[in-house]
């Protein structure tokens, strides 16, 4: 995997369109007791750093005491190490982004139904390219409690569940399918804080299996920092590699994310080839992850062919005006009810009390019942350690599998087929009655009442 500063071989052409440059560090050595942070300023290389530092969402109050709070973490995974405010939240957990990633699953039927299998993996990279617009949000999801889980319909003729596998590491796994394809992920992220930054690592492994064309894909995301998380205006860069590769052939495509450079040069740019499994280019791919993806045919040095040109295959939706927490239409088609499947499970994420109090605006509320989750779950915790059973996902397995990342071993859950078969009862009864889901409880427990699932 390449570093952030690394650069891949390329042919004249992406030589050509390459502007190349490192972003802007500077210390707040002009703030006494924060001597040292960096802020990064992505659309310059002349601002004082202690001007964009007194930039952003915090107020001076709230800025001093997050930092009392956090700075003995520098160096940790904080993944879920701390209990932060609520100030940094938006409405959503986890598993509803895991989701996010199914907005353009349209690509995924496009590349199932293309007979030309270097186009197919331009198909099916570009839609892994396509969630890092929705990535880019500044907010925070809520860290899902343990067996919480996600469903989603309406959206594609996909079904899309996903579960919280593990606490302590927290761990998710995701299984999403329709008549074209397959999608199932195990996920682990795993964190690094640098005091006014934090890098994050996607220690995972997905896969997604194209039914018509029988091959099967392994995706290995770059990874993503966090930037001017106390001071300045918060933002997001993924710099490094996208490998995305036909475990049924030996093809593959590489996409290299470029780091934002001075004055905002390179940032948010896309570019690589689809090669084949002699890893000689098919396919050269360009673009940026916040607008679209296209494609030409090229040569085996890269370089475009004679009498090509340009297609594009993907371009970002239209989105809200000014929303509050930067949603896509679909991120908050995610939120509602409308993609939720009849008789929701009690343990959707759409009900926690603390998210549907942000997405109401009562920040107080939300805090509050966000604490009274997690003790929960601390309670549950201490329970099963005196009295046991373990754990165990309702919608998957653990395999026993430690499969290996660029950032550490991975444990591997599948998808055990019984949440196809829940769904199958349900939308077959005829004895439904129509329910408010607002009214549901909230109840990923393992102990206590289950009987509203």
């Amino acid at each position: 995997m390449g570093s952030r500063d690394e650069k891949p071989a390329s042919s004249g052409f992406f030589a050509a369109i390459r502007n190349w440059g490192s972003v802007v560090h500077k210390s707040v050595n002009g703030l006494l007791g924060y001597e040292g942070l960096e802020v990064i300023n992505p659309e310059g290389g002349t601002e004082d750093a202690e001007a964009e530092a007194q930039r952003g969402r915090w107020k001076q109050e709230d800025r001093d005491s997050y930092w009392q709070m956090m700075h003995k973490y520098i160096g940790s995974d904080v993944t879920s190490l701390v209990t932060l405010p609520v100030i940094i939240f938006e409405p959503m957990t986890m598993l509803q982004k895991m989701a996010e990633l199914m907005e353009y699953c349209h690509l995924l039927d496009l590349a199932d139904e293309c007979e030309d299998p270097y186009m197919r993996l331009v198909y099916t990279s570009s839609w892994a390219v396509s969630v890092y617009f929705a990535f880019q949000r500044t907010w925070k999801p809520f860290n899902p409690i343990l067996g919480e889980t996600y469903e989603m319909v309406n959206h594609g003729g996909i079904k899309f569940i996903a579960e919280q596998v593990s606490h302590h590491p927290p761990m998710s796994a995701a299984h999403a399918e329709n008549e074209h394809f397959i999608y199932d992920i195990s996920s682990k992220l795993k964190t690094k804080f640098l005091g006014n930054s934090l890098e994050v690592y996607p220690v995972g492994r997905t896969r997604v299996t194209l039914k018509k064309a029988g091959v099967v894909l392994d995706l290995v995301p770059p990874p993503t920092k966090v930037n001017n998380l106390i001071f300045g205006r918060t933002w997001v860069d993924s710099p490094g590699e996208m490998v995305m590769t036909n475990l049924t052939t030996g093809d593959k495509v590489v996409l290299y994310f470029q780091p934002c450079g001075w004055f905002g040069a390179g940032r948010y740019e896309v570019d690589g080839y689809v090669y084949d499994a002699e890893e000689e280019p098919k396919i050269l791919m360009t673009g940026k992850w916040s607008e679209s993806m296209s494609c030409q045919p090229c040569d085996h040095e890269g370089e475009p062919l004679p009498g090509t040109e340009l297609k594009e295959v993907w371009r970002v939706a239209a989105t809200p005006v000014n929303d509050k927490y930067q949603y896509t239409y679909f991120a908050h088609k995610i939120n509602s009810f409308d993609t939720a499947p009849k008789k929701l499970l009690a343990s959707d994420s759409r009900l926690r009390p603390d998210r549907y109090a942000l997405e109401k605006g009562d920040m107080s509320k939300s805090g509050t019942e966000k604490s009274s989750l997690e003790e929960r779950q601390r309670a549950e915790k201490r329970h099963r350690e005196v009295k046991g059973p373990q754990f165990t996902p309702r919608w998957f397995n653990m395999t026993g599998e430690i499969t290996p990342t660029p950032w550490g071993d991975l444990e591997v859950y599948e998808y055990n087929d019984k949440y196809s078969e829940h769904r199958l009862n349900v939308d077959s009864s005829d004895s439904l009655e129509e329910v408010d889901m607002t009214s549901i409880e909230f109840n990923p427990w393992q102990y206590g009442n289950m009987a509203a699932e």
